[in-house]
């Protein structure tokens, strides 16, 4: 067993959990299996009640554990689905040591850092690794922060106890570039190593993210100042294209091979044709379509990243390229001409809680269906969408969900029965992988080439069972029923090209070696239905968000 743990230094948002997911993909093609996971310092349980614009999105798993959004690219990257033992935060930690404690699982002992927090860290990391061939462990934040310290002096202790010889540390950091000297600087990442060197770690291998080409002059000096050697400071450039083009890049750096040699591994090249022609994809597709993204969260990317991935991964199946428009749902309740929405391809409303924006959701949903253009609602996309159905095709005036109105009349979406009376709010939605019947003959039974699926979910409201027959009277399709329970999953509009809308979260179980079918088929229809239109002008703006002309 190996094991390799990948810090950050100089500030956050590097790109760690990128990195672990690319290595991941480059150990997978050389036949080994790989397991990845991420310790948060954060004191959280999880990131299931922390604010998009806080943390990015959440991203649930098979079992319904809600994780880290870098979760999602090692899902992505790699093969194996992941559980919640591959998320640990200090929450969960301090939680088990303190139930431990109250337990008397100490026999009276004084309770501290270390060795019982460290011992905690290190057990999650023992007990991830059976069945794989290496355990690749990023750490959140950054060198320095006070609340990981626990965590890097567990990798001491751990890299102590199974021998250096089956240890990796990887630093990825920041070497940036001053406009106003013309250069490079290396002091941010030379202060970042000293800090590791006095908790006792040396980095094997250097991961340095930066704009410009990292020179020999400069890697010499990070060399020299960090005590590595030449061969092991790694150039990771802002990508040209994609994140796909991540592993390739790595790749063409050496560091995989690096990672053979050091680990005493037997260094055979990996195949990366699949990977190479998802990038021939990416950069010179056959086709082009601009899907319009409307939400509420839409100025932080990261609230709806696996819904972007995943509808770029539709494109790769397609040999298509997708530009998206960002759509704010409270800017286009403003807009009365819809302007935002005209000229795109399809349109997608994503998820999201709270009655913000809300009409401009429902707007766009009925302008999706009244015009023709492909429409695919996540979660809340699909209960704008019935709540728009309802409203106006059924003439059920003041339609709602008592989400957004507790008194509304015809409550066509409600809280779920074992949602009601709660008093704790951190797991306790509808969470994980749920079966889902489909119906003979409907566009998702002919997309996923099945009769019965299986997908993530995480909600509390749902489609309510009291106004279904009203609904299906007027044309309504329901077209996927979960068989437990009875539940609405998805539901369709017939005559129409591809008007979807499902209760669940697609975009957690899509790759771009392997793109969901509802995607694929979502921008199969945004083709076909660009083919009668012309294409809209697009511009960027100051802020480097793409709109229409």
């Amino acid at each position: 067993m190996k094991y390799i743990f990948i810090t950050g230094g100089v500030v956050s948002s590097l790109g760690k959990g990128l990195t672990a997911a690319a290595l991941g993909t480059l150990l997978e093609k050389r036949g080994y299996r790989p397991r990845i996971q991420k310790f948060d310092p954060y004191l959280n349980v999880d990131p299931g009640t922390m604010s998009p614009f806080q943390h990015g999105e959440v991203y649930v798993l098979n079992d319904g554990a809600e994780t880290d959004l870098d979760l999602g690219h090692y899902e992505r990257f790699t093969t194996p689905p992941l559980d919640r033992f591959n998320n640990l935060t200090s929450g969960q930690i301090y939680e088990s040591v303190i139930q431990k404690e109250r337990r008397g699982d100490y026999l009276g002992k004084t309770v501290q850092v270390i060795p019982h927090v460290t011992n905690e860290i290190k057990q999650r990391i023992h007990s991830n690794s059976e069945g794989f061939d290496f355990v690749i462990t990023e750490i959140g934040g950054t060198i320095g922060d006070i609340e990981g310290l626990p965590f890097l002096e567990a990798m001491r202790q751990f890299a102590l106890e199974v021998g250096k010889e089956n240890v990796l540390f990887i630093h990825v950091t920041l070497v940036p570039y001053l406009c106003a000297a013309g250069e490079l600087k290396t002091k941010p990442t030379q202060q970042s190593v000293a800090k590791l060197r006095e908790i006792g770690i040396q980095p094997d291998i250097l991961i340095c993210r930066t704009e410009r080409e990292l020179k020999t002059e400069i890697r010499q000096k990070l060399s020299l100042f960090c005590n590595v050697p030449l061969d092991s400071v790694i150039e990771e450039k802002d990508v040209q294209t994609s994140i796909y083009e991540l592993p390739l890049c790595l790749h063409q750096e050496k560091l995989d091979s690096l990672v053979m040699q050091k680990l005493h591994l037997e260094d055979i090249p990996p195949p990366m044709d699949d990977w190479v022609d998802i990038i021939r994809r990416l950069k010179n597709p056959a086709k082009e379509v601009t899907i319009g993204v409307v939400g509420k969260y839409i100025d932080l990317g990261d609230s709806y990243l696996s819904v972007f991935e995943s509808l770029t991964h539709g494109g790769i199946g397609n040999d298509c390229g997708v530009k998206f428009i960002k759509i704010d749902s409270e800017e286009l309740e403003k807009d009365t001409n819809l302007a935002a929405i005209r000229h795109v391809d399809g349109i997608v409303v994503p998820g999201g809680f709270g009655d913000r924006g809300i009409r401009g959701k429902i707007l766009a949903a009925r302008y999706a269906r009244e015009n023709k253009v492909p429409y695919f609602g996540l979660c809340l996309g699909m209960q704008v969408a019935i709540i728009e159905f309802a409203e106006a095709v059924v003439g059920l005036e003041g339609a709602n969900s008592t989400e957004f109105d507790p008194a509304t009349p015809h409550p066509v979406i409600d809280i779920m029965e074992d949602q009601k009376n709660l008093e704790q709010k951190g797991a306790s939605m509808r969470l994980g992988s749920y079966s889902c019947k489909l119906l003979n003959g409907s566009l998702v039974a002919e997309a996923y080439g099945a009769e019965e699926i299986s997908e993530r979910h995480r909600h509390r409201f749902e489609f309510n069972n009291a106004f279904r027959e009203k609904l299906e009277e007027k044309g309504a399709c329901f077209s996927g029923i979960n068989p437990s329970r009875n539940l609405v999953e998805i539901t369709e509009v017939p005559d129409h090209p591809w008007f979807v809308g499902v209760q669940f979260h697609p975009e957690f179980q899509s790759k771009p070696n392997c793109p969901h079918p509802l995607f694929s088929g979502f921008i199969k229809a945004a083709i076909d239905h660009n083919k009668g239109h012309s294409k809209p002008t697009i511009v960027r703006s100051r802020d480097g968000q793409e709109q229409l002309a």
